[in-house]
């Protein structure tokens, strides 16, 4: 199972620049009421805004952050993933860097972005389709 297989199907990913507001890009994540976003330069990808990233600099700096541009408070340099990792060696990736999103880039191009509950949902689903064939399998022997 390849990050590539969970991401099929996604094509409507979510950016911002790193020229917009912290205010803009926070209003982009509750109006799409998501967790991150990637943050692009042109076509790179620059990094990842998060919730988090929000609360730690409202933290840091007050309401002042609002009006800050999202470059001088996402996470940066972003973890990616190419489409032919495997969802499990993400899985442990994410874990391991206590991170919940990856942008999913080949030959330089952002041309994704995977979620902790997207593959958590996909291995569920493959999981259950296995154990059904499984008891398929025992009721016809």
């Amino acid at each position: 199972m390849t990050i590539e297989r969970i991401i099929e199907g996604h094509h409507d990913i979510v950016t911002c620049p790193a020229s917009a507001s912290v205010r803009e890009a926070a209003s982009l994540l509750a109006d799409r009421r998501i967790g991150a976003l990637p943050v692009m330069d042109g076509e790179t990808i620059a990094g990842i805004f998060s919730e988090r990233d929000v609360l730690y600099r409202l933290r840091e700096f007050g309401a002042a952050v609002l009006d800050m541009p999202v470059r001088e408070v996402m996470t940066t340099p972003p973890v990616t993933v190419e489409p032919e990792t495997s969802a499990m060696t993400a899985l442990a990736m994410m874990t391991k860097r206590r991170i919940r999103h990856l942008p999913v880039v080949r030959g330089g191009r952002m041309i994704g972005f995977v979620s902790i509950g997207d593959i958590v949902k996909y291995r569920i689903d493959k999981v259950e389709g296995e154990a059904a064939a499984m008891r398929d399998y025992i009721q016809m022997a």
